[in-house]
């Protein structure tokens, strides 16, 4: 693991413990990272599974919001500005039962960019929907076990 990801994986445990212990107690772990995209594995264990074996929904949903989440804040302290940030709503597509590892991928790196540009800008709140994409690769590669639709609201200063 580089020093990045370890640093960043670091600081996340610290948030999750300090601010929100529900995201530390499922125990993510930050795969990639980059200005366009994030990558986290949620581990299927006996937190996070549900009464069939696979990954209780409510562990889906943390991780869909984490990885959109994270990306917000890495973006805000890659500039150097302060983005308060909420989950509007979400939408959420289950296709097939996770019975592994499950990976959340968020390419909205652009997008987000792009409202932080728009709300220093205006002043104002901005909100978009931003995509994750849930894959469990150790029983189905890159195909899709679950996606998720977040209308993300920002307003930066």
């Amino acid at each position: 693991m580089d020093l990045q990801r370890l640093k960043a994986n670091l600081g996340l445990r610290l948030f999750a413990w300090r601010y929100i212990p529900l995201i530390g107690f499922c125990g993510p772990v930050i795969e990639r990272m980059d200005e366009r995209a994030l990558r986290i594995r949620m581990p299927l264990g006996w937190r996070t599974r549900n009464h069939l074996g696979s990954m209780y929904f409510g562990a889906l949903a943390t991780g869909a919001d984490l990885v959109g989440g994270l990306l917000v804040m890495e973006k805000g302290r890659a500039r150097g500005k302060k983005v308060h940030f909420a989950f509007k709503d979400v939408q959420g597509d289950f296709l097939k039962r996770p019975e592994g590892d499950v990976q959340f991928d968020c390419a909205a790196g652009a997008a987000i960019d792009a409202m932080i540009d728009d709300s220093l800008a205006s002043g104002q709140r901005i909100n978009r929907p931003i995509e994750v994409v849930a894959t469990c690769p150790s029983l189905s590669g890159d195909e899709p076990v679950a996606r998720f639709t977040l209308t993300l609201s920002i307003k930066a200063s």
